[in-house]
């Protein structure tokens, strides 16, 4: 898999057809209307058709502006404005109206809080589980910096998946994710992997954007440490540019090059594994947990 090739047009395989349904518009009213911010709309996700259609949503929490620019990502970067103590209501009340079965939760990072945001995932949570007690509950959080008291407070209010984002290989950091520490999010997975009891079955997660500039022995190095660090699933996608400012794709992975990636994760011991040009963090995120319960 040569790292080299000069991506210019997007493949026919990773086009995605723009269709507003009832239920997509149905879901767009009701984030409006309640104030809510989703990572469908501030990533940019090509799914964001297929999965609203669907009744489902990956809630962004803590506003809309990112203390961290990362160049991969088209969420804000900014000063941001103080947590809203309304949201974790709010956020449970969308999922009370949608009937939401399984719930991602996933938040801008906020280097600028002391706890990084943990409490107020920890609310939402807790709140979810008043109005929705048999829905799962799945984050997708920031690094907290390295700070072990924030996932613990996380962890303790007991989220169904808990996941955390690698994004690329460890080469690739400075020039994608200058403010993040590829060591210190392994270490943050490894934390949450040691609270999976018989009691609290959590399963962490993690996921890797293909397509950046890396090399297929630098993606199976990723792999073996995030199996190494206890990740239980992990997501493979097609990184797809945003906008001007964010770095170009510097090749397209074919389906039958993802197919490859799936097999060599699960021959390493993953208990499930989602890739494709379209996957994302949450695409089919309910599915991957149904899988691994089966």
């Amino acid at each position: 898999m040569p790292a080299t090739t000069q991506a210019r047009r997007r493949p026919e395989w990773i086009r995605t057809r723009i269709h507003e349904t009832a239920e997509f518009k149905e879901v767009r009213r009701l984030t409006h209307d309640l104030g809510l911010a989703t990572v469908c709309q501030a990533a940019r996700c090509p799914n964001i058709y297929e999965c609203w259609h669907n009744r489902t949503a990956t809630f962004l929490l803590f506003g809309d502006h990112c203390t961290r620019n990362c160049r991969f990502c088209s969420v804000l970067h900014g000063r941001p404005q103080p947590l809203d103590p309304r949201e974790p209501d709010h956020v449970a009340e969308a999922v009370a109206r949608l009937e939401l079965e399984h719930v991602v939760l996933t938040s801008v990072t906020r280097d600028d809080l002391p706890d990084g945001g943990a409490a107020h995932f920890a609310r939402t949570v807790t709140r979810i589980r008043e109005v929705r007690p048999g829905a799962r509950i799945e984050l997708l959080i920031p690094d907290f910096r390295g700070d072990h008291q924030a996932l613990d407070i996380v962890m303790q209010a007991h989220p169904d998946v808990l996941g955390h984002n690698v994004e690329t290989v460890p080469r690739l950091y400075p020039q994608v994710r200058p403010a993040a520490r590829y060591a210190r999010s392994l270490t943050l997975l490894q934390r949450a992997a040691a609270y999976r009891t018989l009691e609290y079955p959590v399963l962490t997660k993690s996921g890797i954007m293909c397509g950046l500039g890396e090399t297929l022995e630098e993606l199976e190095a990723v792999l073996r440490d995030l199996r190494a660090h206890g990740v239980a699933i992990v997501t493979l996608g097609q990184y797809l540019q945003p906008g001007r400012s964010q770095v170009p794709v510097a090749r397209y992975y074919t389906p039958d090059e993802f197919d490859a990636l799936r097999r060599l994760a699960l021959s390493l011991g993953f208990e499930h594994v989602e890739a494709g040009p379209l996957v994302r963090s949450s695409y089919h995120a309910h599915e991957q947990v149904a899988a691994i319960s089966c």
